[in-house]
């Protein structure tokens, strides 16, 4: 017979690291708005599931994908202007 033996000892060897780093922290921080854009378009999108969309559920559609896509946007050109020398875009 096996005997199943438990790993609880590598498990919570670890505990410290289980915790986002400032670094984390902040690229979460930045991704912010985009996260939030992307939930507002899923949203629009979820209203429509079960039903035919009407033109001012359209229209939230498509204003939420032009948010999401805005946002996303910023977001590259944030990234792209932190990582060039002297922060040219």
């Amino acid at each position: 017979m096996n005997h199943i033996v438990t790993v609880q000892g590598a498990v919570t060897e670890f505990a410290d690291f289980r915790e986002p780093t400032d670094a984390e922290l902040e690229a979460i921080e930045q991704e912010m708005p985009v996260i939030l854009a992307d939930v507002e378009l899923l949203d629009a999108q979820i209203i429509t599931l079960d039903r035919i969309p009407t033109e001012l559920d359209n229209r939230r559609i498509r204003r939420a994908r032009r948010r999401a896509l805005a946002a996303r946007i910023a977001l590259a050109n944030r990234t792209t202007a932190a990582t060039l020398p002297g922060g040219a875009a």
